[in-house]
This record gives C-alpha cells, structure tokens and sequence, in this order.
C-alpha cells in the first residue's frame, strides 16, 4: 500500500504523517509578517476572515515544512517558541544571507557540552564552526522581534536511516549544488588513487550522493 508501512510487532499500519506546519506566537501578525517575508521566506497564504480569525503561512527557501501566525492562533505567550531548527548545507552562507537582510545573528557555535546548543548562553557554546563541516556539529542562533529563538544546524551528511535509501532528493538549488561540490572533491582524490580518468563520472558522482544522503557506506 502506497504511502504505509506494516509495523513488524503488532501488525498495525503506520501511515506517512508529514509535518506540515509549526505555529509560532507572535505579538503583531503585520510586523511578524514584514519580519519573515524580510528573510526571503516565501509568503503562502494571508487570509482574513469575517468572525476576526487571519492566518498567515510562510515557508523558508527548500523547506517542506512552514510557520503560521495569527491572532488567536495560540495560548503561548510572544517569544516563547524556541530552538526550533532550521537545517543548512553551509552555515556560513545561511549566516551571510541574514546578515544581508538585517539580521542578527550569533557567530558559529559548538555545543560544549551536549544539550547546550539550546542555551541563549553563549558560556555554553564553543565558538567555532566544526573541523571539515563535521555534520550535526554547528549551529548558530537568531530571534525574531519578539524573541522567539531560531537554530541553524549545519547537516552535509545524514545519520543512517534519517533518509529513505530507494530515494534522493535535494530540498534546494544551493544544498544539491554543496552535495555536487562534495561529490566532485570526493572523485578528484578517487582518480588521484586511481591514476587514471574517470569516464563513468556521473554514476560515480550519483552514487556517491545517494550513499551520502542515505547515511550508507561512501564509494573509494
């Protein structure tokens, strides 16, 4: 059956529930709209209706997921979201791009002891970007302007069994781009061992991605 999976123990199908969107409270819905939309975060909806109820849904760049805000959306107070993540390629590049656009963002940071990458606090952060863009390691924070908290996590590579190894597929232009660039620095030192020209390059190259993504074993 398309779409579900038998669970081994009790027989029960697991349908496919994706998740959609996260709702984050905000104290004025234009601001927050003018805040979002300022991060290039595409606009979905703004819809207004005559009992008073408005939802507005934005979606970051390659996101499958997005954010909706509106009065009376939720109980949680302003600024109260936190450490949702939001997962880059390059954290340098994210970092680039919302300083471009006004934001203020904390340098690249290391969690110093596990779990404080969630603490504002930057005594519980190393601040450094991991050596050789170590997957799962980097992170760094910003705030909209009512204090809720956003992560950067910079993932390159996926941990076993995070990605479904029949499939491969790239969330954005930039992050299918940094998985090539990898997959070429990868078959330069193949041919380098090999001494000779590669002329199956892109199945090379293919595999190479879709082990990487999959978490399985890398191609020499």
């Amino acid at each position: 059956m398309s779409g579900t999976q038998i669970a081994g123990a009790g027989g029960a199908e697991t349908v496919d529930m994706k998740l959609e969107v996260v709702v984050i409270p905000v104290s004025d819905v234009d601001r927050a709209k003018e805040f979002y939309a300022g991060l290039g975060w595409r606009l979905d909806a703004d819809l207004a209706f005559d009992n008073g109820f408005r939802v507005i849904q934005l979606t970051p760049p390659g996101s499958p997921a997005s954010v909706q805000f509106g009065p009376n959306m939720t109980s949680a107070a302003p600024g109260s979201s936190q450490n949702v993540y939001l997962v880059v390629s390059d954290i340098e590049a994210a970092r680039a791009s919302l300083i471009a656009r006004g934001v203020d963002v904390t340098d690249a940071f290391q969690a110093a002891s596990p779990g404080s990458q969630f603490r504002p606090d930057p005594l519980g952060h190393t601040a450094a970007r991991a050596d050789a863009h170590e997957t799962y390691r980097t992170y760094a924070r910003f705030e909209d302007l009512d204090g809720n908290g956003w992560l950067l996590q910079e993932i390159t590579t996926r941990l076993p069994g995070r990605v479904d190894a029949a499939g491969t597929s790239y969330a954005s232009v930039a992050e299918l781009a940094a998985a090539m660039r990898r997959a070429e620095a990868a078959h330069g030192e193949h041919e380098q061992r090999t001494g000779v020209r590669d002329e199956e390059w892109p199945t090379w190259y293919a595999t190479f991605m879709a082990a990487e993504q999959a978490g399985t074993e890398l191609p020499e």
